[in-house]
């Protein structure tokens, strides 16, 4: 097993801290009892499909499938559970795994950079559906269902317009982090126990298994005594690997995802907003907000972000943008970085100039302005100074 070492000095906060607001179900539909004929809980049409990506070649699921470890669990009672109801309504797996598009070969790759499990690439499944945006009741979010703590331990911050657990960058790698760590730090390596850890919180976990030993049994996830919502995690995720292993034995149809990821990263080296940044370069603005869901107020400032990603078959078009010069200010006139707790009349008095002029000066229709966006103040304040 590989481990990585470079963010270890962060991790270590983490060792103890329970992730027990992770979401365990993947969705209302999929926990409820299957009824045929169901409507399908989520949209059956994605921008993604209407994308022209030059084709490559690979294809995510068979390379997800070569790095499958666990197909001996399938065999256990729990599993074949899971699988029996997974594949009742196939067309709420089809239409989760469709969320999953943007970002399928993307996380695969990083879990087999690590030497990690292929099954561990399915979490997100487990737990948001692949809604990079999902938020569950005790307070989790993104497509690892962070809890608020356990981000902040991470190093995931959320400040200024961006919040780490919904950058489905940021949140992977921070997540494939603390599972190796707990693993190394608590189980031996044992990736399965790691994740149960990361469901039910470590202490849990430990507290079971040293029950477990002093019972004489064996100390491995599937012997524990754990939550119900824990002891389901690992079924779920096995059942759901099984499916994609033989999707034709389970008559689902998967959408073809080529094996190279969708996306690109652009440096942020001067504000951006991406409406702006979609009108000038002809990229559909839902996508680049898609993309980059942990911008939560659609601007990214090199404060905040190295990188904004966007669809990889337009990654020239924004960087020769973004490579261009900065519009320059009419002469007389300055700028002004929006910052936190900046308010449109507040800005006016510093400037010594009315809201009206400012707003009109900018092309406002209102009083709201978010952090990093860049303001131009007219001369005539200037002057009046």
């Amino acid at each position: 097993m590989t481990y990585r070492t470079t963010r270890q000095w962060t991790l270590a906060l983490a060792g103890g801290i329970a992730m027990i607001g992770a979401l365990s179900a993947t969705s209302p539909a999929l926990l409820a009892s299957p009824h045929p004929g169901a409507t399908p809980a989520f949209p059956t049409h994605h921008f993604w499909d209407d994308l022209n990506l030059e084709a490559m070649p690979g294809d995510a699921w068979e390379r997800l499938r070569e790095n499958l470890a666990w197909q001996e669990r399938r065999h256990d009672a729990r599993v074949q559970h899971w699988i029996e109801h997974y594949r009742a309504n196939p067309g709420n797996v089809v239409e989760i795994i469709e969320r999953a598009r943007p970002w399928m070969a993307w996380i695969t790759e990083q879990v087999e950079r690590r030497g990690l499990p292929g099954e561990v690439s399915l979490i997100p499944f487990i737990e948001s559906s692949y809604d990079p945006h999902a938020r569950s009741h005790r307070g989790a979010a993104g497509l690892w269902q962070f809890m608020p703590g356990t981000a902040d331990a991470l190093g995931l911050r959320r400040q200024g317009g961006y919040d780490g657990r919904l950058d489905v960058i940021a949140a992977t790698n921070a997540a494939l982090d603390y599972i190796e760590l707990q693993a190394e730090q608590w189980y031996e390596g044992d990736i399965e126990l790691s994740l149960a850890a990361y469901n039910a919180g470590a202490g849990t976990v430990n507290r079971a298994r040293h029950a477990a030993l002093a019972r004489g049994e064996a100390g491995e996830y599937w012997q524990l005594q754990l939550p119900n919502e824990t002891m389901q995690y690992l079924p779920k995720l096995n059942a759901i690997a099984a499916i994609i292993d033989d999707p034709d034995a389970y008559g689902v149809a998967l959408p073809e995802i080529d094996d190279a990821p969708a996306f690109a990263k652009v440096p942020v080296n001067r504000p951006i907003e991406l409406s702006q940044l979609a009108r000038v370069t002809g990229v559909d603005a839902s996508e680049l907000s898609a993309l980059n869901p942990g911008l939560t107020n659609g601007s990214a400032n090199p404060s905040t972000v190295e990188v904004v990603l966007v669809p990889v078959e337009q990654e020239q078009v924004v960087l020769a943008e973004l490579s261009a010069p900065a519009p320059q200010a009419p002469a007389g006139d300055s700028q002004y970085l929006v910052q936190r707790g900046d308010s449109l009349s507040a800005i006016a008095a510093r400037h010594s100039i009315s809201v009206a002029e400012l707003r009109q000066h900018n092309g406002l229709r209102g009083d709201t302005i978010q952090v990093g966006q860049t303001l131009e103040i007219p001369r005539r304040s200037l002057a009046a100074r």
